[in-house]
């Protein structure tokens, strides 16, 4: 532990910190549904998901093998420095996203970090290109078209079973049945996404010599991981839970059950095979397609559209920040203490501005914001515009 400096330290604290926010970021992915048709209260579905996310962070250590070993290349020369950029670019992206009400992935964010201040800190040669096309970029493509095609296929078959049974008995059923699959989709989560702070600290410690290379993650640092997901996650991101849950569509619980169902067989099969998806996308190709399996065939394309949009500008835009981070934090201590402040001054802005219209656990069902500034058009806001304003 002598190799534990200041700056690693830092980094090892920022990574957790990250860590937080991809909890509280991504609540949506397990609950948004089940707390939209009322399987669940909204504050004891945040309680069981953050649970279950930190038993889900001891099942498998593959995915974090997979960034501490795979997409960069421990061989090249990583210094704490370089991570520490990386993880104020993911940040950064995640609270704004987190802001705005948008359903990005956290992994992504974290990637394109990473990506972006290795690239400037070490060079391309850095970067395993290959396995970011293999194990992110193809994933990404993939998962929510799968996730959304095993979810209408479910949903499909939900309402042929259950066309017999009234309407108010199989609603009944389904919310039980929810609080399962839920539950099942805060397993998987916690299983996938606290792995790659597990990686991301495990790299860390790597490059400063603490840990010899391919090492796999201490369990101090699993159990860490683990609680500030877990922490994070308890939280609520009651913004993102609100657009997940009512900005899509307008999901009844046999959508919901299926919806949970089939995204957690694609997390815990990506996550087996050390594929390090993005949860949020999964979740939300399966919202989408259990919207399109119900009676109303039913999704809000401009949300979705949104959605998509945000995709796409995660990685690029987190690894842009993160290399412009990393040129700064390589001109030495002066250049790490300003990228530091730098992410306190952008974090503390955020929720301030977050402040002004508060979404809370008593408020998240709500299609409307809390606070609606009239405009000069007396047009009514649609459920879709206001649930991203919120």
């Amino acid at each position: 532990m002598e190799h534990i400096t200041f700056l690693v330290a830092v980094v090892i604290v920022t990574a957790l910190a990250f860590d937080f926010t991809n909890g509280f970021h991504d609540t949506a992915n397990a609950m948004a549904t089940s707390i939209a048709t009322g399987a669940l209260r909204p504050k004891v579905a945040v309680t069981i998901a953050a649970i279950l996310n930190f038993a889900g962070a001891f099942l498998s250590v593959k995915v974090a093998g997979t960034i501490s070993g795979g997409i960069v290349n421990e061989k090249a020369g990583i210094h704490p420095s370089v991570i520490f950029a990386a993880l104020a670019g993911a940040i950064l992206w995640n609270l704004l996203t987190w802001l705005r009400g948008l359903p990005s992935s956290s992994s992504h964010a974290l990637y394109g970090g990473l990506i972006g201040a290795t690239v400037v800190g070490v060079g391309l040669h850095g970067v395993n290109f290959s396995v970011v096309v293999s194990k992110i970029l193809i994933p990404a493509v993939a998962s929510p078209i799968v996730a959304g095609l095993a979810a209408w296929g479910a949903t499909k078959a939900a309402y042929l079973i259950t066309r017999k049974a009234g309407e108010k008995t199989s609603t009944k059923g389904f919310k039980v049945g929810q609080m399962f699959s839920a539950s099942l989709v805060s397993l998987a989560h916690g299983t996938n996404d606290a792995q790659k702070t597990m990686g991301i600290i495990t790299l860390t410690l790597v490059s400063a010599g603490a840990l010899p290379k391919h090492s796999l993650p201490p369990t101090w640092v699993i159990v860490s991981a683990g609680l500030a997901i877990a922490i994070g996650t308890y939280m609520g991101g009651w913004r993102i839970i609100r657009s997940m849950g009512k900005g899509l569509t307008d999901v009844q619980a046999p959508q919901g059950f299926a919806a949970e169902t089939a995204t957690t067989a694609v997390i815990l099969t990506s996550s087996h095979m050390g594929y390090g998806l993005s949860t949020t996308q999964v979740v939300s190709g399966g919202i989408m397609g259990a919207g399109l399996g119900g009676p109303k065939a039913q999704v809000h394309w401009s949300m979705a559209r949104r959605m998509v949009y945000t995709w796409g500008l995660t990685l690029p835009a987190a690894a842009t920040v993160a290399g412009a981070a990393a040129f700064v934090a390589d001109r030495g201590t002066w250049g790490v203490l300003l990228v530091g402040a730098a992410l306190v001054l952008g974090s503390g802005s955020m929720w301030l501005i977050s402040r002004r219209q508060p979404v809370t656990a008593g408020n998240v069902n709500e299609v409307t914001p809390v606070d609606v500034t009239p405009t000069a058009s007396a047009t009514a806001p649609s459920a879709v515009t206001t649930t991203v304003a919120a």
